[in-house]
């Protein structure tokens, strides 16, 4: 089953959240009061619509309370922002994402409730991306357009089980360059290295082959 995410805030952030989740097969939700915003990412998002935030009422029309992470990616609006994340904490929305325009914004998204509170400035769109999908993802570094280096925490589905039979370069294309397991690192492991849970695995490949990779042996089904 999809889970379902929304983004408020279409702007230059809030947009490469949107493109990527919505990249990686996920349901999202994008909203906006810029009629231009929501019109650039119908055909993007599973749905787009024009609405304010900051104003209960619509937010219980749109049905948010049924989305599992809500990503809140408001411009300049500091006060805006604020307000936004607590009627979503009032309205019980399980995981909320929130960006900072400041260290003081900071301070009060923490005091309110958000979950995690991000600064576009020091974090790229697409490693919070994949960080949202799963917890599993601890970190995404891009190499170049098309390339990059992931760190993924080893879950059920890979606990007990070596690199040859989890064939991760065969079946995904993506190489395990490293395993990091508690104080010591693993650098170029062999085949027969079997995967311990919380074992961290530094894994480079094209973004399409990580793409399938994490969504296979990553993201642990609900």
């Amino acid at each position: 089953m999809k889970r379902e995410f929304a983004v408020v805030g279409l702007g230059r952030f809030g947009g490469s959240i949107c493109r990527e989740l919505s990249q990686e097969g996920m349901n999202v939700l994008a909203i906006d009061t810029d009629e231009d915003k929501v019109n650039e990412f119908k055909d993007i998002a599973s749905h787009a619509v024009i609405a304010d935030s900051t104003d209960e009422g619509v937010l219980k029309e749109l049905g948010i309370r049924n989305i599992d992470h809500v990503i809140v990616a408001i411009g300049d609006n500091i006060h805006a922002s604020i307000l936004t994340t607590l009627i979503l904490k009032e309205l019980g929305i399980k995981t909320l994402t929130v960006k900072a325009q400041n260290d003081y914004h900071e301070k009060v998204l923490n005091k309110i409730g958000a979950d995690h509170v991000v600064h576009p400035e020091r974090d790229m769109g697409r490693r919070i991306a994949h960080n949202i999908i799963s917890n599993n993802i601890l970190d995404y570094i891009e190499l170049s357009d098309d390339h990059s280096v992931v760190e993924v925490k080893a879950g059920s589905k890979m606990s007990g089980k070596s690199l040859i039979d989890l064939d991760i370069r065969a079946q995904y294309g993506c190489n395990v360059v490293a395993i990091k397991r508690d104080r010591d690192i693993i650098v170029s492991p062999m085949a027969t290295e079997k995967i311990v849970e919380s074992d961290v695995l530094i894994v480079i490949g094209a973004d399409k082959d990580i793409s399938r990779f994490e969504k296979n042996l990553v993201v642990e089904d609900d």
